[in-house]
Formats: structure tokens, C-alpha cells, sequence
């Protein structure tokens, strides 16, 4: 089992091991979040928020292909490192980084047209509660990208069942159905990929 600490920093990263959680996230999770940003069908004109942006690794090519991009991350440090990377960005109003959770999502009621969360469906209190403030502050007709490793293979990493809670992907489909979201499915770049990406409609 990993050590806790090291869980808990997955979870949110702080104090002085936040750049090397960062660094690792980034690393560990490339594949899973360029598939899902190719998923998210960047518009020049699109306004676009992620959730848990961690150490930040699609916060470029959503900056290069929208017009504006927003994230909230529980970890101070991510915040405050986002905005240090992207301060041209954040100064010409074409992105804004901010403390926050998915169960009470800073920003007004359809306020996005694109929303994409990776790796972080295992720490939400509830997907019901997620999914619905998600719906919220997207649009009608944005789209919802949502990146995750499924139980069946989360479980055999062994992380501490307090602090990861593993989603089955029916769990996640279900859940997006009973918050209003249609057009759901789940896409893989091959049959054998262990992760998936699921892709909803507001």
C-alpha cells in the first residue's frame, strides 16, 4: 500500500513536496490528459474550466486553443504555481486560477462551454453532488470530459479507502444520467487501455 503521505499528497499537494507531486502527476498522467483534452473539441471561442488542474499539464493547450481558461484546484501551492506559469494569461484575462472543489464551484451558473476533470473523481464527496454543480456552470449543449482510472484496477494499487474512493464506470455514467447529462460514453485510445474517458453532453 502506498505510505499515506504520499496519498495524501496526491490528493492535494502542499508544503515542500508540491513542485515533485506536480512533476510526477504531470509525468504519470500525460496519455490520460491529452486523450481527454482532444475529447474536449477545443472552439477558439470556447470558455473552458478544469477541475483539480494538480500539476497543470493541460493548462497549455487549453490556453493555446480557447479563449479563455479557468481552473480550480483544492492545493494552494497548484494555485499559486498555475498562476505564476500562466501569468501573461491571467494578466490579459484569458485565464483565471482560483482555490476550489467541485462540490461548490466558484464560478456563476453557465459560465463554460467546455468543462474537463482528470484523476479526480476518487476524491469528490459524492459524484451526484460533482456532476450536479458541473451541470450548473456549463452551458447549454457544453460538453463534460471526465478522465479516471476504473475501480477494478484502482483497487490493486492499494491507496487508503479514506482518502481514494474508486468509481466503477458505471458508477460514473449513472451518476452523470441522474444530473441531466446525455449523449454519455466512454472512449479509450484501445480496447486495452485501463483508463477511461467519459464524454457528456449538457
Amino acid at each position: 500500500m502506498p505510505p499515506r503521505f504520499i496519498s495524501r499528497q496526491l490528493s492535494r499537494p502542499t508544503g515542500p513536496f508540491a513542485r515533485v507531486m506536480a512533476l510526477l502527476m504531470n509525468r504519470h498522467n500525460a496519455n490520460m490528459n491529452a486523450f481527454a483534452v482532444q475529447h474536449l473539441e477545443l472552439t477558439p471561442s470556447d470558455h473552458v474550466l478544469e477541475i483539480g488542474f494538480g500539476g497543470g499539464a493541460t493548462l497549455p493547450s487549453l490556453i493555446t486553443g480557447a479563449s479563455f481558461v479557468a481552473g480550480i484546484d483544492p492545493s494552494t501551492e497548484m494555485v499559486k504555481r498555475a498562476k505564476n506559469r500562466h501569468a501573461a494569461a491571467v494578466t490579459a484575462g484569458r485565464a483565471e486560477f482560483r482555490e476550489g472543489r467541485v462540490e461548490k464551484i466558484p464560478f456563476g451558473a453557465g459560465s463554460f462551454r467546455k468543462v474537463c476533470t482528470v484523476n479526480t473523481v476518487y476524491f469528490w464527496q459524492s459524484l451526484d453532488t460533482g456532476f450536479a454543480e458541473i451541470y450548473r456552470v456549463l452551458g447549454r449543449g457544453g460538453r463534460l470530459v471526465v478522465g479516471f482510472l476504473p475501480k477494478e484496477w484502482m483497487d490493486r494499487l492499494g491507496y487508503p479507502a479514506d482518502i481514494f474512493t474508486s468509481r466503477t464506470p458505471d458508477q460514473v455514467v449513472a451518476s452523470l444520467g441522474l444530473c441531466g447529462f446525455t449523449h454519455v460514453r466512454i472512449e479509450r485510445p484501445q480496447p486495452t487501455t485501463r483508463w477511461n474517458v467519459v464524454v457528456a453532453t449538457r
